[in-house]
């Protein structure tokens, strides 16, 4: 392999680690903070990180004529954010995780509705192995967690608008300024319910919401990197590898088991990931 490319995969095998971890506080602090105080501190430490950003850009960054659709990205990813934070309370870590791992095989459907980008068969392919990665990988069928699966698979498809709003958005809208308005709107909006959810927070929370911007920081900054370093399509399946660090937390943390059809269930979604990703390389 050549060194630019195992530079890139190091980095986004960082990045990933990064955003399991975040899942992995998201989790610890779910029992001791309300989920509306979890979602204002994460998106409040987002927007933080991003005023550099804006000082270095200036504030002609901000001007757009899309502002909808910075609206309408705003909006599912923070409903997504909602429903995934309390799926990550009530599943395994890894579970959890594995579910929201969909949205990369729901994107190029709604590409296809949307942007009218023909997905080929190799996709179609990837995208039906990634949902049966996903049903090996989910926990035996408990009445109790049919609502949680339900909501971790709708917050799979809200992720996947989301994505696919980055792509409509991407031939006029820069990165900086995509990241700006979508931490920007989630603070705002995430802030109008914090007064009726409020609690007192122990000082182990506050340094778990450091450690969370700690972690976003660098999980964005190692993803960027990465995609700069080599290309997407030849690194892309590894960003698949979240699952693998989220198994390790919660095992390390919850004593979370790791079953024989979450590990099948990955296998699947690992080649589902290089089917999609091998076929640009063709």
């Amino acid at each position: 392999m050549q060194p630019h490319l195992v530079k890139g995969a190091l980095l986004l095998l960082l990045a990933e680690a990064c955003f399991a971890a975040i899942g992995a506080v998201v989790k610890y602090s779910s029992d001791m903070a309300s989920e509306v105080q979890i979602v204002f501190f994460r998106n409040l430490f987002a927007l933080v990180l991003m005023l550099p950003f804006l000082y270095q850009h200036g504030f002609s960054m901000l001007k757009t004529s899309r502002w909808y659709l910075h609206l309408s990205r705003a909006i599912s990813g923070l409903v997504s954010m909602y429903c995934f934070f309390y799926v990550l309370s009530q599943l395994p870590l890894a579970q959890a995780m594995m579910v929201i791992m969909l949205s990369p095989f729901i994107v190029p459907l709604l590409a296809r509705i949307w942007l009218n980008e023909r997905p080929t068969r190799l996709t179609l392919t990837g995208i039906a192995l990634g949902f049966v990665g996903v049903v090996l990988a989910l926990p035996t069928p408990d009445p109790s967690l049919n609502l949680v699966l339900v909501l971790a698979l709708f917050s799979a498809f809200l992720v996947a608008i989301t994505k696919t709003t980055i792509r409509a958005m991407a031939r006029t809208e820069s990165a900086v300024r995509i990241v700006f308005y979508f931490s920007l709107l989630t603070t705002l909006f995430s802030a109008a319910p914090l007064p009726f959810y409020w609690q007192a927070l122990p000082t182990e929370v506050w340094l778990a919401f450091v450690g969370m911007g700690i972690f976003a920081a660098i999980g964005q900054l190692a993803m960027t990197r990465a995609f700069a370093t080599a290309p997407a399509s030849d690194i892309g399946m590894w960003t698949y590898s979240s699952v693998l660090f989220a198994g390790a937390f919660g095992y390390l943390f919850w004593q979370e088991p790791v079953t024989w059809g979450w590990v099948a269930g990955v296998a699947v979604i690992f080649y589902a990931g290089y089917v999609t990703t091998r076929q640009r390389l063709l």
